[in-house]
């Protein structure tokens, strides 16, 4: 026998999880602010189905356009556990516009893309307002982006966060390592501390192993474990673009997931090594504790963290010099790493030395 449905209320998309109320409030919190990163080639206004940016083509004579997209992984866990927001956008800025930059591209705009259960209006502008200042930082706009609310697929005050960024660069200043030589040397930009990348690793042997919470203190850290995980990635954008007007940069490193061992091969010919020199530079306190408490094998700490190293830039010789002492007056902290060396049979790319 048929059942018929029991009438009841009209049902609403509000009593489904979504509440469009709050998300047209939200969209109006962060026009005001995604304005501020505009730049002169941005011709859309806040809220259409596209952004659009006119580039001045006169500009160049063979532009190649350079994209990235990227996340910020399990470092949103240390964000939800601290119930900090506001700078977790830069982290998701920043690992796309180093990873445009190190192709010699001029980042131009940004979207981001951000996924919750349900929108906390509090939370979610002070996620935008980290993504407007990490734009601000690597000197691109926000041209538009995406929220999306989606009950029942998210735990409570969970989201995720994803970013993309296109950049712009000459064909004939286009940086992909070809012209790195033997004798080259190996010069590193220091990294703010973690960045983005190694938070699995980091929390199981930190919260889980250690036992430590957000608010404890360590001897040897100045701050506490959750604001030293928290801290933002470097952005190195405008710093690597006044150093381009000067030097022939033959190659770019963004140390990211895969730390030394598995990001300095991807720019350097299979011909050549990158020979490190142990102890060129200093690594931030936190790394070590990690180590410690976690009994990390050190091969196993340069392929999963930075090491306090967050680009590595490789020149001539008789360039290196001078750009060290460039990066030092522009306030980077700058070091010598190394040198590229020929790889013989069986070598590995990248190895260490005590020299």
């Amino acid at each position: 026998m048929a059942t018929k449905p029991v009438k009841s209320k009209a049902s609403t998309y509000k009593d489904a999880g979504v509440n469009i109320d709050t998300a047209n409030a939200f969209v109006e919190r962060i026009k005001p602010l995604i304005k501020t990163t505009a730049r002169k080639e941005v011709i859309s206004g806040i809220g259409g189905f596209g952004g659009l940016f006119r580039f001045d083509t006169a500009k160049m004579k063979n532009p190649i356009l350079v994209s990235s997209t990227d996340g910020v992984g399990t470092k949103l866990k240390i964000a939800h556990l601290m119930d900090k927001h506001d700078t977790i956008g830069i982290d998701l800025v920043a690992m796309s516009v180093n990873d445009v930059i190190v192709q010699g591209a001029e980042p131009l705009f940004f979207l981001d893309y951000i996924s919750t259960g349900k929108i906390e209006l509090e939370k979610s502008v002070q996620i935008v307002e980290g993504i407007v200042q990490g734009c601000k930082q690597a000197g691109c706009t926000l041209l538009g982006g995406e929220t999306a609310e989606m009950p029942g697929f998210y735990q409570s005050g969970d989201y995720d966060l994803a970013g993309f960024c296109v950049g712009i660069v000459e064909q004939d200043k286009l940086i992909d390592g070809s012209n790195i030589s033997i004798n080259d040397r190996v010069i590193g930009l220091a990294s703010s501390g973690l960045h983005s990348n190694g938070f699995s690793l980091a929390r199981k042997v930190l919260l889980e192993k250690g036992k430590l919470s957000m608010n404890d203190s360590i001897t040897g850290l100045e701050r506490t474990v959750g604001l030293e995980l928290l801290e933002p990635t470097r952005i190195y954008v405008k710093s690597l673009l006044s150093i381009f007007k000067s030097f022939n940069i033959k190659g770019l490193i963004h140390i990211t997931g895969g730390g030394f061992y598995d990001n300095i091969p991807r720019i350097i010919p299979d011909v050549c090594r990158c020979v490190i020199t142990s102890n060129s530079w200093e690594i931030p306190p936190i790394f070590s504790v990690i180590q410690d408490i976690g009994h990390v094998e050190e091969k196993e700490m340069f392929r999963v963290f930075n090491m306090g190293i967050g680009m590595m830039m490789i020149v001539s010789e008789k360039e290196s010099q001078e750009l060290l002492d460039r990066l030092k007056v522009m306030g980077e902290k700058a070091y010598l790493l190394g040198v590229i060396e020929k790889k013989e049979e069986n070598q590995d790319s990248v190895c260490f030395t005590d020299i």
